[in-house]
C-alpha cells in the first residue's frame, strides 16, 4: 500500500447477497489491499461496516467491542437450519400472538448465556464452526457470555406470523440465536429472515453508502473519517510539535497523572498521531499512525 493511502475509517452499507469480505474488497482501488475492519456481517445481512484504512488497520481493536444496533425481521412457525433464511427450512405449524411475543422478549433481554449457530464463524478445534456444518457434521459450540441492552417489537402480522424488531447489545451476541431463542420461548420456532446493522458505537449506517459508490470516490472522500474517529472515546492529549518529534520516534512524553488507560496523542491541529498507554504520569507509544 503506498504511504500516501489515508489513515482513516470508512464508513460501508454492505448490500445483502454478498460476504462481508468482498464488500471490503471493492474498496481496494481507492484504498489499496491492506483494509481492516470491526466486524463481519452474514451474506443475507445488510448495514454498516466499518472498514480501517492505511494504517489506521491497526486499530480495530478500538472498534470491534462496540455497542450495535440492529433491525430484523423474524419469521414464526418455521425453523432453520441455519437460523437464517439460508438454511434447510421447516414448518412447525404452530402460530403465536403479539402478547406472547412481548410477554417473552424480557428473558432475552440483559445478561445471558447464548448458543451460537452451528453455521458460525467460530473457532471449534482451530476450525471454523462453518466449515465443520457444510461438511455435515454435528456441531456443538459452547455457549458465551452476551448482553442485549434492549430488544423491541416494532411490529407483529398475525397473518403471516412475522415481527419486526430492534435490538441493541453488547459484541459477540448473535441476533439469530436471539430470533431462534424467542421462538422456542412462545412454543412455535422461528428463524431470522432479514438483518440490518444500523449502529456500531457512535457510528450510523445513515453515514455510510454502497461500497461501489465508495470504490468509484478519491480515497479520504466519501464516507471517509480520520483516523482520530476509531479512538474517540480515549482520553485525548494535544502534544507541542516537540512531543511529537518524540512520540513518532517511539518516545515517552509526560501526562495527566491520572490517566491510567490507552490515552489518544494528537498533533497540534488535532490529528491521531500515535495510541499510547498511560500510566504514573507517562504514555508510551503503543501504535504510532505517523512516524518521525
Amino acid at each position: 500500500m503506498p504511504d500516501s493511502t489515508p489513515a482513516g475509517l470508512v464508513l460501508v452499507d454492505k448490500p445483502a447477497g454478498i460476504s462481508s469480505f468482498a464488500a471490503i474488497s471493492r474498496l481496494r482501488l481507492p484504498y489499496g489491499k491492506k483494509l481492516g475492519h470491526a466486524g463481519t456481517l452474514d451474506p443475507f445481512a445488510t448495514g454498516l461496516l466499518l472498514v480501517l484504512t492505511g494504517r489506521a488497520t491497526r486499530l480495530a481493536s478500538y472498534l470491534v467491542g462496540a455497542d450495535k444496533t440492529y433491525e430484523a425481521t423474524i419469521q414464526f412457525g418455521a425453523r432453520s437450519t441455519t437460523e437464517d433464511p439460508e438454511g434447510e427450512i421447516t414448518a412447525s405449524g404452530q402460530r403465536t400472538s403479539e402478547q406472547s411475543v412481548l410477554d417473552a422478549l424480557p428473558a432475552l433481554t440483559g445478561e445471558s448465556e447464548q448458543i451460537p449457530p452451528a453455521a458460525s464463524a467460530i473457532h471449534i478445534d482451530g476450525e471454523r464452526a462453518y466449515r465443520r456444518f457444510r461438511r455435515g457434521e454435528t456441531v456443538t459450540v459452547p455457549p458465551r457470555r452476551v448482553t442485549v441492552h434492549a430488544f423491541t417489537l416494532m411490529h407483529f402480522d398475525s397473518d403471516i406470523q412475522e415481527a419486526a424488531v430492534v435490538v441493541r447489545c453488547g459484541s459477540g451476541t448473535y441476533i439469530r440465536s436471539l430470533a431462534r431463542d424467542l421462538g422456542e420461548l412462545v412454543g412455535t420456532g422461528a428463524y431470522l429472515t432479514q438483518l440490518r446493522r444500523t449502529e456500531v458505537g457512535a457510528f450510523s449506517v445513515a453515514d455510510a453508502a454502497d461500497p461501489d459508490l465508495i470504490s468509484a470516490a478519491p480515497a479520504g472522500t466519501c464516507c471517509w473519517l480520520p483516523a482520530g474517529a476509531a479512538v474517540a472515546g480515549l482520553q485525548q492529549r494535544r502534544m507541542t510539535a516537540e512531543e511529537r518529534a518524540v512520540v513518532g520516534h517511539g518516545g515517552k512524553i509526560a501526562v495527566d497523572p491520572s490517566w491510567v488507560d490507552d490515552v489518544a496523542l494528537l498533533d497540534e491541529t488535532g490529528a491521531l498521531i500515535a495510541v499510547a498507554a498511560a500510566e504514573a504520569g507517562v504514555a508510551a507509544p503503543k501504535i504510532v499512525l505517523v512516524p518521525a
